[in-house]
């Protein structure tokens, strides 16, 4: 909401109201605010569940310590999900689709998560909500990113452009336009668009029709098994963060 409000005040020539145009800026004042909506309502929270006695119940595992955890307030995803929204909410450019796909995808498994600790808490089922459900969930939601990348003419990958001189082509690095294909972007590395092409070349003319199908079953399995890893770590002091980072 912000960027809007600051790219209307820079067309004023309002002083520092175009610093909101650039996307480091505001993703270094969103990880700021998240931060501190973490610290300030994230204490509120954790104290109203411990009123409301809504902690962690622990099943034996045998494992050293494990019932120290006993009474650790659960739901804590409120916070972080409040804190990711609020944020984005703020500083983020809404009409981006790749912020609306994070923000459906957060509401989405966030709501996932949330049934599956009702379940846990309020129905005394430590299982929580069935894991076929879990996956229908999970697949339903990599279903709906991949059409969105495939269908939305805004979702674009930045390549580099090639220009020639004097009849010889030179990769120009700043030089870039939006394409529609079906790429990922690998950070951190040298010429990093892996092209999905590539493992359906041997198609030959049905290899563009092809190519649609692989990489919306890879954004699929991609949001399966991350959805799925961070629950499977979930519990252990460090270990859903620590992996994450």
């Amino acid at each position: 909401m912000l960027y809007y409000l600051f790219d209307y005040l820079d067309t004023l020539n309002v002083p520092g109201a175009g610093m909101f145009q650039y996307v480091m800026f505001r993703s270094a004042m969103a990880v700021i605010f998240s931060l501190l909506i973490g610290i300030v309502v994230g204490k509120k929270i954790i104290d109203k569940l411990q009123q409301m006695q809504i902690g962690e119940t622990i099943r034996n595992l045998d494992l050293e310590g494990q019932y120290s955890k006993r009474g650790t307030p659960t739901m804590g995803g409120v916070i972080i999900i409040f804190s990711i929204l609020a944020s984005t909410l703020l500083f983020g450019k809404l009409g981006n689709i790749y912020i609306i796909l994070m923000l459906v995808s957060t509401l989405w498994l966030g709501l996932l998560g949330f049934a599956d600790d009702y379940i846990k808490v309020f129905k005394k089922d430590k299982e929580g909500l069935k894991g076929k459900f879990k996956i229908v969930a999970q697949i339903g939601l990599g279903l709906i990113v991949g059409l969105t990348l495939y269908f939305s003419p805004d979702a674009v990958v930045r390549q580099n452009m090639e220009v020639r001189v004097n009849n010889v082509i030179e990769d120009v690095t700043y030089q870039t336009e939006d394409v529609k294909t079906p790429s990922t972007t690998i950070p951190f590395m040298k010429n990093n668009n892996f092209e999905y092409r590539w493992l359906v070349s041997w198609l030959g003319d049905y290899a563009d029709k092809a190519v649609w199908v692989v990489f919306i079953l890879m954004v699929i399995l991609i949001v399966t098994a991350v959805s799925n890893s961070a629950n499977l770590t979930d519990g252990l002091d460090g270990l859903t963060s620590g992996s994450s980072a």
